[in-house]
């Protein structure tokens, strides 16, 4: 409980931060100037499915397979939709009981879905902020099972053929059928800090391992089969006088290019690891609370200030520098051909030039903060904001 209240403090100063410009030690975001577009983007469609992630602070994040994107709310409500015209395939909503059993709760807590679905073999998984995870038939949302875990699930579960990976919020991660939502493993991490951002990076599962981030700003390496730790690197040093200054939470994806992993933490340094053996490479500072993203040689991602950076990945070296979009609470960056997408708090769709950083197009989605990384897929990439509004963009031709 002492956790869930500081972890529920630090999303107040963060969203304090991101709403208020009254206090004088809060940096207001840097206002947007006018731009001369460079590329041209088309909006191929635009939903709402849900409610989103609304005030949870979680980040909801559209799943893809096979033409279908899949997007939930934390109101209950979950959809397939046809990813290149945005139609929607099926809609289910979940009711549950209420407070004595009877009758029903408008958004009853063990349906308020959360972190987003995983989506693999024909399964969707998804689980809610009452600790649950719940199985779905990918092709027409019925529910194929229903597992309850130790606490809430704000991250995508990964569905593999047999096996469904789910992380908690209080350090765990489960090893579920597939088929049946049965436990299979848990790997407990004993402790984690009483303080941490709100928020768990996406697992990556690889050539049979299953690699995250930990509050503790660390990244380990576990056994798939079954839960085994094999490794932990420490991202961060946990050095500082108080509490918000030693906060070192590794909350990102883990991106994996050839056998090198790439992850970073809050206050901590962006680093290479030599994925078989865990053995870091190259690191130098890099503060982050967001996941990165590669394009070619290039990584990119987004500091602590909203400034987005690109460095060469073999070396971690500057290529360059954006901070147009500064104190901006820019989402993750997705790379879509040869451009960074991210987005910000005030519903802004950004493409920089991955090339030199340049601003090259800016559309708005809403007037509501986009949290969630873009999910590109081909041509394609669909942004998510906090209300549950989801638009699809394609890249046009570039202008002279």
């Amino acid at each position: 409980m002492k956790r869930i209240l500081l972890t529920a403090a630090v999303t107040l100063f963060a969203l304090a931060a991101c709403h208020s410009n009254k206090d004088s030690n809060i940096q207001p975001p840097k206002a947007l100037t006018d731009i001369t577009p460079t590329v041209s983007v088309h909006k191929v469609w635009e939903t709402q499915v849900g409610n989103g992630a609304s005030n949870s602070g979680v980040r909801m994040r559209p799943a893809y397979a096979d033409g279908v994107l899949y997007a939930a709310g934390t109101d209950g409500v979950i959809e397939a939709l046809d990813a290149t015209t945005g139609k929607t395939l099926w809609r289910k909503k979940s009711e549950g009981r209420g407070w004595f059993g009877w009758g029903k709760d408008k958004h009853p807590k063990d349906t308020q879905y959360s972190g987003g679905p995983g989506v693999g073999k024909g399964t969707v998984a998804i689980g809610t902020l009452d600790g649950h995870v719940y199985g779905l038939d990918a092709k027409t949302g019925k529910q194929r099972w229903k597992t309850t875990v130790s606490a809430e699930v704000i991250t995508p579960p990964v569905v593999l053929s047999d096996i469904t990976v789910v992380r908690t919020n209080d350090g765990n991660i489960y090893g579920l059928d597939t088929a049946t939502g049965k436990q299979k493993w848990l790997y407990d991490q004993d402790s984690v800090p009483a303080l941490s951002l709100r928020g768990n990076g996406p697992m990556l599962v690889a050539r049979g391992v299953v690699f995250f981030g930990t509050d503790d700003g660390k990244l380990v390496a576990i056994r798939l089969d079954n839960g085994e730790k094999l490794w932990d690197l420490p991202l961060a040093t946990g050095e500082g006088r108080t509490d918000i200054q030693r906060l070192d939470d590794a909350d990102m994806s883990i991106l994996l290019d050839g056998t090198t992993l790439y992850a970073s933490a809050y206050h901590g340094e962006l680093t290479a690891v030599n994925g078989p053996s865990g053995r870091p490479g190259w690191h130098r500072p890099f503060s982050t609370y967001t996941s990165l993203d590669i394009g070619g040689n290039t990584l990119v991602g987004v500091d602590d200030k909203s400034n987005v950076w690109a460095f060469d990945k073999n070396s971690g070296s500057d290529l360059w520098k954006q901070n147009a979009l500064e104190w901006r609470w820019l989402s993750a960056p997705a790379v879509q051909n040869r451009y960074v997408v991210v987005g910000d708090l005030k519903g802004y769709v950004h493409w920089l030039n991955i090339s030199n950083g340049k601003i090259a197009a800016r559309e708005r989605l809403s007037h509501e903060a986009i949290r969630s990384q873009p999910l590109v897929v081909g041509s394609m990439v669909y942004v998510e904001d906090v209300d549950g509004d989801i638009a699809a963009y394609r890249l046009g031709s570039a202008k002279p």
